[in-house]
């Protein structure tokens, strides 16, 4: 669907930052696709679950979880994420939660750049399911 040009077929040197902001759209897009699959409501109640995965404290915690399941490249890559200079926090997000999100989206970059479509889609499942159990749990 989406040719890549010579200047990132290498993702691995790729800054953690740009690979970031390309996660960030690939798991915004993959939140509202499971979302839809789960129900078709309204909008309004669309959105308002969306935010529920995407702020930057759901994604922390979800990094937190996978990071067991994570082979030593890509909790390497989560980590360049992690550790990147990417300024401020957003108003309502720690810095803390602001850095593990931003090596969570650094992650799913990377991933889709690589190619690693079915391993993307294996880590986005564990995600999905460990933020409906927290749901259901509150």
């Amino acid at each position: 669907m989406f040719e890549l040009n010579d200047r990132v077929q290498r993702p691995e040197l790729v800054s953690p930052l740009v690979l970031a902001y390309l996660g960030d759209a690939v798991y915004e897009l993959a939140v509202r696709l499971h979302l839809i699959q789960q129900s078709a409501g309204q909008v309004s109640k669309l959105h308002r679950l969306a935010v529920d995965y995407v702020r930057a404290d759901a994604q922390a915690a979800a990094l937190q979880y996978i990071e067991p399941y994570l082979e030593p490249a890509e909790l390497a890559m989560a980590r360049r994420g992690r550790n990147a200079n990417s300024g401020h926090p957003p108003r309502g997000a720690d810095l803390l939660s602001y850095r593990r999100s931003t090596g969570l989206e650094c992650l799913i970059g990377y991933l889709f750049l690589s190619g690693h479509q079915e391993r993307l889609r294996q880590l986005l499942e564990l995600i999905f399911a460990y933020l409906e159990k927290k749901e259901a749990e509150n």
